[in-house]
């Protein structure tokens, strides 16, 4: 559903938590190792799912790097 050639599904979990617990079928990009570098993580032509446990942090990342371009959406709970 999410995960193809055109999404990715980002769980911006730190490592530890990932690790414990992560989403199905992601890829771990801490919140601020993504916030920090997502020029080296991102291409604005593909579509990002982004996850977090609680819905905040995705939902800011899905603000910043929307509106800088990327075509991104928030996996809701």
């Amino acid at each position: 559903m999410f995960n193809n050639r055109r999404s990715v599904i980002i769980d911006i979990q730190d490592r530890y938590k990932y690790r414990e617990n992560p989403y199905p079928g992601s890829v771990n990009i801490p919140y601020d190792d993504l916030m920090n570098n997502y020029r080296n993580y991102l291409n604005k032509s593909q579509k990002y799912y982004i996850y977090c446990k609680s819905g905040k942090l995705s939902k800011r990342v899905v603000a910043v790097l929307g509106y800088l371009g990327y075509n991104v959406s928030v996996i809701e709970n």
